[in-house]
């Protein structure tokens, strides 16, 4: 057994076990275990601290013993688990979809906080999907909006539908497969997008062994996405339409003069994220 513990140790010790495990592959080890072992008894996870003296099952002390194991060698939590949560909701992801991270949750605040002053139905497009975070958790709060959804992947799409089932939200949400804005069928309100951004070589290692390359890799300067998609968003864009995009802090200088040249007259600015580093970069046209 991985954790090597005694028969009949509680849970905390277990909990203790894993920790020490995953000390040296994760800076959040003892997060990991206690959501680990969440997902193993199906408990919310401050029942684990409740319930800290709980015998466990040698079933559940094997299940969990092999996922500690397989996070040991670098697997992603959300993978292990089948889900992550973003923007108050709980989504299904598995290795066909990026991991939705935390910092793409303020491309959502953007958005609502764009669209807010707004008495009309929307049309949204969320440009490469993936598992769906942003076009979910934008109809959860647009009840009234239409979003396409676009991505090449199909595998991600289905994932996608998974998420727009689980949430409600599928006959808001249209999905398209396709590259960038080429599948959608008419201009959109507001066109936002995570895009790959990231230069493959430089990509931690856990990450590049386990999440889809497509999704990741923005080419040699982590630009090339980009450089088709500001231009592509021209044509789908309706009169005083915005762009809202995730980005690499690295690449502000970049993007900024990319979108200027593209879109010459438009107000463009750039938000930060709470670490303070710039996250989003708006086009108001």
């Amino acid at each position: 057994m991985f954790l090597d513990v005694p028969a009949g140790a509680p849970l905390h010790q277990l909990l203790t076990r894993a920790t020490q495990r995953l000390h040296t592959i994760s800076p959040t080890a003892s997060l990991d275990a206690h959501i680990l072992l969440a997902h193993v008894l199906g408990w919310e996870r401050i029942k684990l601290f409740v319930e800290h003296t709980t015998i466990l099952s040698t079933e559940q002390i094997t299940a969990f013993d092999r996922l500690v194991q397989r996070r040991a060698s670098g697997e992603p939590v959300a993978y292990l688990t089948g889900q992550r949560a973003f923007f108050g909701l709980d989504l299904l992801v598995d290795p066909r979809v990026l991991i939705p991270r935390p910092e793409t949750e303020l491309l959502v605040e953007r958005a609502l906080q764009l669209v807010a002053p707004s008495t009309q139905p929307l049309v949204i497009a969320d440009i490469g999907t993936g598992s769906g975070a942003l076009a979910v958790a934008l109809a959860v709060h647009l009840l009234s909006a239409q979003i396409y959804a676009t991505d090449i992947s199909a595998d991600a799409l289905a994932v996608a539908l998974s998420n727009c089932i689980r949430h409600h939200v599928a006959q808001q949400i249209t999905l398209l497969q396709g590259n960038l804005c080429e599948p959608l069928p008419e201009p959109v309100d507001l066109l936002l997008s995570n895009p790959p951004y990231t230069v493959w070589d430089a990509i931690d290692w856990q990450v590049r062994t386990y999440e889809p390359r497509l999704a990741l890799d923005g080419g040699r300067e982590g630009l090339e996405v980009y450089r088709r998609l500001i231009p592509q968003a021209v044509a789908w864009l309706k009169p005083g339409a915005s762009i809202l995009l995730e980005i690499d802090p690295r690449q502000t200088t970049e993007l900024i003069t990319l979108a200027e040249t593209i879109f010459p007259t438009a107000e463009i600015t750039v938000t930060e994220d709470l670490a303070g580093w710039p996250r989003v970069l708006a086009i108001r046209t």
